[in-house]
């Protein structure tokens, strides 16, 4: 049978010939602590194929991805309207990226998002979203004329050198200095902002509605108020919704939830690409944009290689009329409810188990010191090695024993967050909060492979201090 493709590439011949390679070329090329830490937590599978919330490995198993690729896959994996209008947008060979001429796409895209937002005015398209919150710190300082931003501690905005600024966990900033000029205050603490904004030199509040890192929301009436505090003190109020955004917590923006919220700019990213096409957004007032963009000198003063791509806009566009069609806002509310409500009526039966918070499907489940003699002792081994090591001894066995995907929240913390594709129902919430009840089980029978692999876990973290 004659090959009709153009050129001598064959990408399907390369991964069969190679793809078993997968974890000796990420050892040999890449990060090499990759491979070394999923080996260690027995997380090294070889996964074949993806669809919806689901993998499946060579021998036919599935598994539950309730991490979304950190909340990328907000469709799930390969949604069909998706993967139709990229085949489209290739199909079509349109002239991208001439960077003279304006192109329909990323006006349209604009629009969709938009009339989601309708408070905001312009939006700029980069290509991720710490790209995004760089775009949003450069137009605060720049609409305001001021140059520090404030942000929150255990914040997480992003990793190259402006949002890493924004950053609240030292164990990503040290090592990095010298940063940019910015301060810490403690989500919800309206004094801190009041005695920072008296200094006269805040350009902006860069803040996550829902914290990433240990699932915390603003408490109510914070963000509402520290935007009028802002206001006062002509200082922009900026919400990174890159995670929490398009449907996350149950509404479109996580800001929603608080009546009054206005922010003056939104950053977005993740889910917008559905998956496939890298794509960050910074959505914005009309008065910021014509402050940065003031004349045709200052046309390309903020601009970005591949920002507004055509791969990037389809892949956006699809997402958004998804979204609209199937409902998927209304999805995340109805079926984070549910599983935040299972999940929360086995606080009371199990002693390790602290706490279950979150909007939507973004859900934190906390684990705390145990009041039986036993389990504290166990409880202490594992703190005194390193804090985090007993929600990692939940993970595993989701994965291991019940082929379950989740993952700890942050480094040092003992929750898991649970970020599953925006897709589920109630299937899917049946499957895990069986299988979490299980390994709760498990864990306060005070035997068993559980606590054999926690001592495994202990002894690597006291190998690598």
């Amino acid at each position: 049978m004659k090959d009709n493709r153009p050129g001598g590439f064959d990408l399907a011949k390369l991964l069969a010939e190679r793809g078993d390679e997968r974890y000796e070329l990420h050892a040999r090329h890449l990060n090499h602590q990759l491979p070394r830490m999923l080996r260690t937590i027995g997380f090294d599978r070889v996964y074949e194929r993806a669809q919806g919330a689901y993998f499946w490995d060579a021998d036919g198993n599935d598994y539950l991805d309730m991490l979304a690729g950190f909340g990328v896959m907000g469709l799930g994996r390969h949604h069909p309207v998706v993967r139709q209008a990229l085949h489209d947008v290739l199909d079509a060979s349109l002239a991208d990226l001439t960077r003279f001429d304006c192109q329909p796409l990323p006006g349209l895209l604009a629009e969709r998002l938009l009339a989601h937002s309708p408070h905001l005015d312009r939006v700029f398209f980069g290509n991720s979203g710490t790209e995004a919150v760089e775009t949003a710190l450069k137009f605060a300082r720049y609409a305001t004329g001021k140059p520090r931003i404030l942000y929150c501690d255990h914040a997480f905005h992003g990793l190259t050198t402006g949002s890493l600024s924004v950053n609240g966990e030292d164990g990503f900033r040290d090592g990095f200095a010298p940063l940019l000029p910015d301060t810490a205050i403690e989500l919800g603490d309206l004094d801190a902002l009041r005695r920072e904004l008296r200094r006269g030199d805040v350009a902006a509040l860069i803040v996550e509605p829902v914290q990433g890192k240990g699932v915390h929301a603003a408490p109510p009436g914070f963000l509402r108020e520290a935007q009028e505090l802002l206001h006062q003190h002509k200082a922009l109020l900026i919400a990174d919704e890159v995670q929490t955004g398009l449907g996350r917590t149950g509404d479109f923006y996580a800001y929603q939830h608080e009546e009054g919220v206005e922010p003056d700019l939104v950053c977005v990213a993740k889910a917008l690409s559905g998956g496939y096409v890298p794509v960050g957004a910074t959505l914005g007032k009309e008065s910021v944009f014509k402050r940065v963009y003031s004349s045709m000198d200052r046309v390309l003063v903020h601009s970005a290689s591949f920002g507004s791509n055509a791969q990037a806009m389809a892949a956006g566009l699809a997402v958004l009329a998804v979204m609209e069609d199937e409902e998927t806002v209304a999805n995340a509310r109805r079926t984070g409810d549910l599983l935040r409500e299972r999940l929360a009526g086995l606080v009371d039966r199990y002693e390790l188990l602290h706490e279950v918070r979150g909007r939507g499907l973004m859900i934190g489940i906390e684990f705390g010191r145990p009041s039986s003699l036993k389990l504290r002792s166990r409880w202490a081994m594992l703190q005194a090695a390193r804090k985090g090591l007993f929600a990692q001894m939940v993970v595993v066995p989701l994965l291991r024993k019940h082929r379950i995907l989740t993952q700890v929240s942050g480094d040092h913390l003992e929750v898991i967050k649970l970020i599953p594709p925006l897709v589920i129902g109630e299937a899917e919430v049946e499957r895990f909060v069986t299988a979490f009840t299980a390994v709760m089980d498990d864990a306060h029978s005070g035997g068993g492979l559980m606590w054999d692999f926690g001592r495994t876990l202990v002894k690597q973290a006291v190998a690598n201090r």
